[in-house]
């Protein structure tokens, strides 16, 4: 998720992803994203077993910004807010 494009981003993981999104957005999801204004969803990858997402999501929450901006902008270059599309 993002506040803006190229600004500030959270990573996260969920197995239901439409009620998480609905927490941030109404400032009732993770107290970094209520400080900093992320609500637009603009990069979701699946996995069938929790085990892998939540290895990824460690992973990337790991990368320097560069590389988190890089994969946001090769799936979604104009940080589109994916959520209308994907629900």
């Amino acid at each position: 998720m993002a506040a803006k494009r190229r600004g500030m981003t959270y990573v996260g993981v969920t197995a239901h992803l439409a009620a998480r999104i609905n927490q941030h957005r109404s400032d009732r999801g993770s107290a970094y994203c209520r400080r900093y204004g992320i609500r637009t969803l603009v990069h979701v990858e699946t996995f069938d077993d929790i085990v892998f997402a939540i290895a990824r999501e460690k992973a990337i929450k790991a990368w320097k910004r560069e590389w988190k901006i890089a994969l946001i902008e090769r799936d979604n270059p104009g940080w589109d807010d994916l959520f209308d599309r994907i629900m």
